[in-house]
């Protein structure tokens, strides 16, 4: 392994009750994951999350999924990695969504019907100058090229609960993929049926962590947290997870597991970025 020891991922096992999410979690990701969890016996992938200052609470950054999934199998702790949200090295940027198998005059009209929504048509410079300036809640781009700036009035929490209102338009009815791009163009080729790009704004961390704690969720797939020296693939049983041990005693038997994976050389660091094809 490269690196050094105190670039090790903290990695602790936490109460689950006293994760907050800042985004709502996907059923038809997260049941399906409960029943894989519950099969494999083993977490795969721990959540990240950062502490809530001055709380003995944390905002789940990534893996809103997973935890909801434990919770749902009765089990009432999770290795989390903690990360600083003000780390120099972490990012917060933004997915968008590319929604396919919906018809676009059925999304138009329904985006344009929605009570406290409207819609002015745009360019895409423009589009994105607005979404920046917060002037806009989110833009629109269509197969054909044509866009959308989609207004709310509100506070952070307003305007929140008016983006789950777009999204729940086409969560049950279309297929999202998540995209970083809004050239609609270079996406075509790879996706069937597009219907629509929605582009959303960039948060501050600040933002994060004040809508976990109202309980104001985000929409699913929205946030992208991008974490350095990420632990992946830890595969611990879930028996430790779900046992009535102390929470000090599973800590410690994390220890010694962690302890164990570096003597057998086990743990790795990737330095590089990668594709990864088999997620």
């Amino acid at each position: 392994m490269t690196g050094h020891l105190q670039d090790l991922p903290d990695l602790r096992i936490l109460p689950i009750k006293n994760l907050l999410l800042h985004e709502q979690h996907d059923v038809q990701r997260s049941v399906p994951l409960a029943t894989r969890l519950s099969v494999d016996g083993v977490l795969r992938n721990p959540p990240i999350v950062t502490p809530i200052p001055d709380e003995d609470h944390f905002v789940v950054l990534d893996g809103a999924n997973r935890v909801t999934a434990l919770a749902a199998l009765g089990i009432p702790h999770v290795v989390a990695q903690v990360v600083d949200y003000e780390d120099e090295e972490l990012i917060l940027d933004t997915w968008y969504h590319l929604v396919s198998g919906l018809l676009r005059e059925e999304f138009h009209q329904a985006i344009d019907g929605l009570a406290q929504v409207s819609l002015e048509p745009s360019e895409l410079m423009q589009a994105r100058a607005e979404l920046a300036r917060r002037e806009a809640l989110a833009y629109i781009v269509y197969p054909d090229g044509e866009v959308f700036t989609v207004h709310a009035e509100g506070d952070l929490h307003q305007r929140t609960a008016c983006l789950n209102d777009i999204v729940n338009i086409y969560k049950s009815r279309g297929k999202i993929y998540r995209a970083n791009t809004d050239h609609v163009d270079k996406l075509v080729p790879y996706y069937d049926a597009i219907t629509v790009l929605v582009v959303f704004p960039r948060y501050q961390p600040a933002e994060i962590l004040e809508l976990a704690r109202v309980g104001a969720r985000l929409p699913a797939g929205i946030t992208r947290h991008v974490i350095p020296r990420r632990a992946l693939r830890i595969n611990f049983p879930l028996s430790v997870l779900r046992d009535d041990w102390p929470l000090v005693e599973k800590n410690g038997y994390l220890k010694d597991w962690l302890k164990e994976k570096m003597a057998n050389k086990e743990a790795r660091f990737y330095q590089e970025s990668t594709f990864l094809f088999d997620e």
